[in-house]
């Protein structure tokens, strides 16, 4: 029999978010590359909320831009509204968030990938991992479908999402099938439990999507995009995106609505028993909520659009797994749904994923070699962290056929490297959650200087053209020439000076200040000064923003600058791959099988392995030190 055989670079076993970025990556850096999806037609398919970003996950979708991914430029060119959240707040959490039109954002992403060079699109469901045996290890050789096809490739990056053996619960209905209804894919988990790779079950869920028809948004809040709209991308032009907006609306639960799901949990599969896989703590289903939070009256339900040219809108926040008529009681008891009528029931989804401790930060497997994976596969929830994985998986596994270092994001430089470090070197025993405060480094991760962290080191990997990278460096000089320029202008104490500060809610000037000084006022800012600032030449909206934020918060952002001198020296101490862990003395046996467990590339990623005390690393210290001498 003919046997259909192909050789590539790179296989990419999955199109969802992780798999366009990881499958983009690969392709634009000119590895032959393959992207292998059950349906064409689920190219970065959105089958939960049709949004990008929010709080945190703004910061991540910013970083993956600013390091060459599509993420951030496909949402600019898609969305329906788009706000800024947490404005209220210090600039380290705002955060942006924009509503998509479902529909465009699949169809443009598709789009791009199928106009990339090196990249071919194959509708076929990846059966089989092939590899061989290298020393200790196993090294990737190819992936093998269903209809029989066998692609040979250098390295392999598994972007599953919720497909693999997956099972869709509404009720007592269950269906065999991934989101949306669309194929699942029930081969591979055999083939990696094969391989010795470990497997999980979790879960998700969605709401269900009503007929805008038959809403009463008189009953709801009205909620409007931004006047100003800030995008995604770095290369962006903000005026090419400001256009008009849709609304969505803020309804809540109620007494009643409650006692409907506390009546039913019963025939819910989360409380029957009948869903195996652990669910996302920070996206509870509504029956979740009502349970674990009994004393609140009521919770938060948006009403979104699913696009411009559809009726169906989002029910956010009202995640369910209860059968279709329990479903349809519930909802009607939230004002403004009295008459709703659903279009797609809410259900939750069950799948195989890996435990991400058999990663390396570059999320290459431990074990084999040139095996990559990335996304929901790891363990964790949401498009943003998806993608984000699937950048970094897809430029490591180009650097390793590329014969070049890895790139390795840490926690004090970004919020992906704060996610790929958790993923890695925690037990995550659910769906991991982006959150603003898992990052300890905060006030430096903004998500409005990810390009100055970030952007060099997408030029590097060969990600961002020159023209980027020479914008960067003139933006940074911009910035730092203002800065010092604000630091050394000096206003006196005169009488003009006095009536500005007074005109302004300000305190009288004692003696001369500088202009930096007085923006450091909470009443003041680099605008308003402009009427005492004669000096002043006409510079960028973005390079005024990282001068204001430098200069407001320069005591905090010293503070944490030193703590990241600290967090370095620990990353800087490596730990070698050969080390035996049985040979280090005074070491606690519960450290020693953790790190044997985890194989931490430095001391600094081993002491944050659960388990570990501050006394093993002190030990693990001097011992890598003894070591070093013998050598």
């Amino acid at each position: 029999m003919a046997e259909i055989r192909e050789k590539v670079d790179v296989c990419v076993v999955g199109a969802g978010h992780a798999g366009c970025e990881a499958a983009l990556a690969c392709a634009r850096l000119g590895l032959e590359t393959v992207i292998f999806t059950v349906s064409v037609d689920s190219i970065a398919l959105m089958p939960c909320n049709p949004n990008v970003g929010g709080s945190s996950k703004g910061h991540l979708v910013r970083e993956l831009d600013a390091l060459g991914g599509e993420m951030g430029k496909n949402i600019d060119k898609t969305f329906i509204q788009s706000k800024m959240l947490n404005v209220s707040k210090g600039p380290a959490v705002h955060s942006l968030r924009a509503q998509a039109d479902k529909a465009d954002y699949t169809r443009e992403m598709r789009k791009v990938l199928e106009n990339q060079e090196h990249l071919t699109i194959k509708q076929a469901e990846v059966c089989e991992l092939l590899w061989e045996a290298v020393e200790d290890k196993k090294r990737i050789t190819g992936v093998k479908t269903f209809t029989g096809a066998i692609y040979e490739c250098k390295a392999a990056v598994l972007c599953t999402g919720t497909y693999l053996r997956a099972r869709c619960l509404c009720g007592e209905a269950i269906t065999y099938t991934g989101p949306n209804g669309l194929q699942a894919a029930n081969h591979l988990t055999d083939s990696l439990k094969s391989m010795g790779i470990e497997m999980r079950r979790f879960k998700t869920g969605t709401p269900a999507r009503m007929d805008k028809r038959s809403i009463d948004f008189s009953k709801m809040e009205e909620q409007f995009g931004d006047e100003r709209i800030v995008p995604f991308s770095f290369s962006t032009d903000p005026d090419s995106i400001q256009k008009e907006q849709v609304s969505c609306w803020l309804t809540y639960t109620n007494e009643k609505t409650h006692e409907i799901i506390r009546n039913n949990l019963d025939r819910s599969p989360i409380y029957a028993g009948i869903i195996e896989g652990t669910g996302p703590r920070y996206c509870p289903s509504i029956e979740d909520k009502v349970v674990k939070f009994a004393e609140k009256e009521r919770h938060q339900v948006f009403i979104e659009p699913e696009g411009l040219h559809t009726n169906e809108m989002y029910v956010g926040g009202m995640s369910s797994s209860l059968p279709e008529d329990v479903q349809l009681a519930m909802y009607r008891t939230v004002p403004g749904l009295e008459n709703c009528k659903i279009v797609r029931n809410a259900y939750a989804i069950e799948y195989d994923c890996i435990n991400a401790r058999q990663l390396y930060p570059s999320l290459e497997f431990k074990e084999v070699k040139g095996l990559f994976s990335g996304g929901q596969f790891n363990g964790s929830s949401g498009y943003e962290e998806a993608a984000c994985q699937g950048l970094i998986a897809g430029i490591n596994a180009a650097m390793e056929i590329l014969g070049k270092e890895p790139l390795i994001l840490d926690r004090s430089e970004s919020y992906i490297g704060v996610l790929i470090d958790d993923l890695v070197t925690k037990d995550n025993r659910e769906p991991y959650r982006m959150m603003t405060s898992r990052a300890e480094y905060r006030l430096l991760l903004r998500q409005d200087n990810a390009d100055l962290r970030l952007r060099k080191k997408g030029y590097e990997v060969g990600l961002i053209s020159e023209e980027q990278y020479q914008y960067l460096l003139q933006k940074e000089e911009m910035i730092h020439k203002e800065m010092n320029r604000l630091k050394n202008t000096s206003v006196g104490a005169n009488k003009e000076m006095q009536s500005f500060l007074e005109a302004h809610g300000s305190s009288a000037l004692k003696t001369a200040a500088t202009l930096a000084e007085l923006i450091c006022r909470p009443e003041l800012n680099y605008e308003i000064l402009s009427e005492i600032d004669k000096d002043r030449v006409e510079l960028p909206a973005d390079v005024i923003e990282q001068v204001e934020i430098e200069i407001k918060y320069e005591g905090y952002i010293v503070r944490q600058k030193r703590q990241v001198e600290q967090y370095k020296k620990m990353e800087k101490k490596k730990i070698p791959e050969d080390l035996d862990y049985d040979e280090v003395p005074s070491l606690r046996l519960e450290a020693r099988q953790k790190l044997k467990q985890f194989k931490p590339i430095s001391v600094g990623q081993a002491s944050r392995i659960s388990g570990v005390s501050p006394a093993d690393v002190s030990v693990l210290l001097i011992y890598l030190e003894q070591r070093a001498r013998r050598n």
